[in-house]
């Protein structure tokens, strides 16, 4: 197998992840709504589901249709940083617990988590996200993939991390 094979299995690993933490995901979000959860912020839900569909497969269509080389130098760093960036998502799952989901959902009388990650950064699992955006399609050196994601997301994180702030306001 070639590096774009290699690199191919590697985006089907995080296509795989990605399908564990959606089934996750709706069973700790109907567990929330089930407590009287209220969701906040749906409108920037679509964007964010396109978004990081458009990353995986921006970075293989890039990768492939570019030619892009596997740069050593450049390619294992960015593979240490997207497990370093999924075992910091795991982390910040874990922590949650059934508060976790990718939607904005508050269940009324439950405490803010300041366990694990969260007792060092307000929103942790989206430095995993800025990481693992910039640093996934680098694997395979697809730069205009890493750029647009990192730009389209900083947008959309700005959008979503204020909307889950103020979301969050109604729990104290």
């Amino acid at each position: 197998m070639d590096s774009l094979d290699w690199y191919a299995v590697l985006l089907g690993l995080v296509v795989l992840e990605r399908v564990a933490e959606l089934v996750l995901s709706k069973r700790h979000a109907a567990w929330a709504l089930g407590q009287g959860g209220v969701e906040h912020g749906r409108g920037h839900y679509p964007p964010m589901v396109l978004l990081h569909s458009a990353l995986l497969l921006g970075a293989f269509g890039e990768a492939w249709l570019g030619d892009r080389p596997f740069l050593p130098w450049l390619g294992w760093p960015m593979l240490a940083v997207v497990v370093a960036a999924q075992a910091l998502r795991w982390w910040c799952i874990a922590s949650l617990g059934r508060q976790w989901n990718t939607r904005v959902i508050v269940v009324p009388g439950l405490p803010l988590v300041s366990r694990g990650p969260y007792r060092l950064l307000r929103h942790p699992n989206y430095v995993a996200v800025v990481a693992e955006g910039i640093a996934l399609p680098l694997v395979h050196t697809s730069w205009v993939t890493a750029l647009v994601f990192t730009v389209l997301n900083a947008w959309l994180l700005t959008v979503r991390i204020r909307s889950e702030d103020a979301a969050l306001a109604t729990v104290r």
